[in-house]
């Protein structure tokens, strides 16, 4: 599928000027390298050129400075890295990214993985590190824009530029229900990160999930389980940028990143190798600090630029929608989608928990009748959820209640709507048409 990242064919290291600042590899791990002997000093963020004893040349990050040596992490493997080999420092030169980059399978540092041949790139050169726009420049949210899912439109209706976030733990559709949104009509580019994702499934999801048609005007920027942690980092940074490029241009931009838990172990792992002490279940202080680096990069532009909006999906440990990834990146968003393994069990896709899902857009967003059905479904599926284990155990006599007959009667109507099968792309307007079918004689 590509080019190995430690050979960086065509990549960054080939065509990066030459650099008169040398050091040497004083030690080496599974993870780093340990640099001495670069003058001017190494400071934090550096790329460096290592050349291996089997003639290989890698490619290196700068992660911490110390007295007499920097650490670094290699976006490659280590096991051909020996004490004594010679180090070069050279510039960060980043991506020259284009229009034709749509259409593409690279891996974060700009190489194709897809066998279509060397990358038609742009004139300019942008880096993978960048800062969010000036928070009081940059654009308000949009309209409201379809993400192509009908809870999703519904129920937690997004704005141009809002960025959300999907909770759940593994196997439950994350990945498909991502597909169907890169299918969506609303957005002129989609940037796909598959973030520590297996390497067999990459092909199955671009060929049978996202097609012919969806891969058309996306980019897939991918980092497979097996890549090293900076590699893994980088497919992050490298995916906002392809993002931000196609933003600037004026495009509406959908970013679909899976995963922010797999971003933040990469961060883990690199913090811990630096040796930063390990804090909140063993996450160093600058996974917290990278993550909001990171999201606040999506959204809107400045004025005269598009707009990026953004579903990330979260990995939530044994079901823990509290640990520390999913608290800090829900303090973050503008918004979360709960996926529910009992719900998926059941057989419902997608498996969205509505009760327990909210978008922060919504107030501005709605007309009066469609906050209005929202609401009703919602106080509707909540009192079946009351009384569902009375119903079971035939405590409940129908009659008693006209509310909650209605809503044992009706809930069902909304559970069909709320259905969509894998492929089966909606529009905002379609969302709101189905609830208000199966809410047509619901009470005030």
């Amino acid at each position: 599928m590509g080019t190995h990242p430690w050979r960086l064919a065509g990549g960054i290291l080939r065509g990066a000027p030459r650099h008169l600042r040398r050091g040497q590899v004083r030690g080496a791990d599974l993870l780093t390298v340990d640099v001495v002997g670069a003058r001017p000093h190494l400071a934090i963020g550096d790329r460096l050129r290592i050349q291996s004893t089997d003639d290989d040349t890698g490619l290196a990050e700068v992660v911490s400075v110390g007295p007499t040596s920097a650490r670094t992490v290699v976006f490659g493997a280590t096991a051909s890295i020996a004490e004594g080999l010679p180090v070069e420092v050279i510039p960060r030169v980043g991506l020259r990214i284009g229009q034709r980059w749509r259409g593409r399978v690279i891996d974060p540092l700009g190489n194709p993985m897809d066998g279509k041949g060397p990358l038609l790139s742009g004139q300019q050169a942008r880096p993978t590190r960048a800062a969010a726009p000036n928070a009081a420049q940059r654009q308000r949210l949009g309209p409201p824009i379809g993400v192509g899912v009908r809870v999703i439109d519904a129920f937690c209706t997004m704005r141009e530029g809002q960025r959300l976030g999907l909770f759940a733990a593994s196997g439950i559709g994350k990945s498909t229900l991502l597909a169907t949104m890169a299918r969506a009509a609303s957005f002129d580019t989609v940037v796909l990160a598959l973030i520590g994702e297996r390497g067999r499934e990459l092909r199955e999801f671009i060929e049978d999930d996202l097609g012919p048609e969806g891969l058309a005007r996306s980019v897939v920027v991918c980092a497979t389980s097996d890549a090293s942690a900076a590699m893994r980092r980088e497919a992050g940074y490298a995916s906002l940028a392809v993002a931000e490029y196609f933003r600037d241009s004026g495009q509406r931009v959908l970013l679909l990143l899976d995963s922010v838990t797999r971003f933040a172990l990469a961060c883990r792992e690199i913090g811990l190798a630096a040796g930063e002490p390990p804090a909140t279940r063993g996450y160093p202080p600058s996974v917290f600090r990278e993550l909001p680096a990171l999201l606040e990069r999506a959204g809107p532009g400045g004025p005269g630029s598009g707009s990026i909006t953004a579903l990330l999906t979260v990995l939530v440990e044994g079901d823990d929608h509290d640990e520390p990834i999913a608290d800090a990146v829900r303090g973050i968003l503008d918004g979360h989608v709960v996926l529910e393994r009992r719900i998926a069990e059941a057989g419902r896709f997608p498996a969205v928990e509505v009760l327990r899902s909210l978008s922060r857009s919504v107030p501005g967003c709605l007309t009066a009748d469609q906050a209005g059905l929202a609401r009703r479904a919602r106080r509707l599926l909540a009192l079946r959820d009351d009384v569902a284990d009375l119903v079971r155990l035939g405590a409940y006599r129908p009659g008693t209640d006209p509310e909650t007959d209605a809503a044992l009667r009706l809930a069902p109507r909304i559970e069909a709507m709320l259905h969509q099968a894998r492929g089966d792309v909606s529009t905002l307007d379609q969302a709101f048409n189905g609830l208000a079918e199966a809410l047509a004689d619901a009470p005030a």
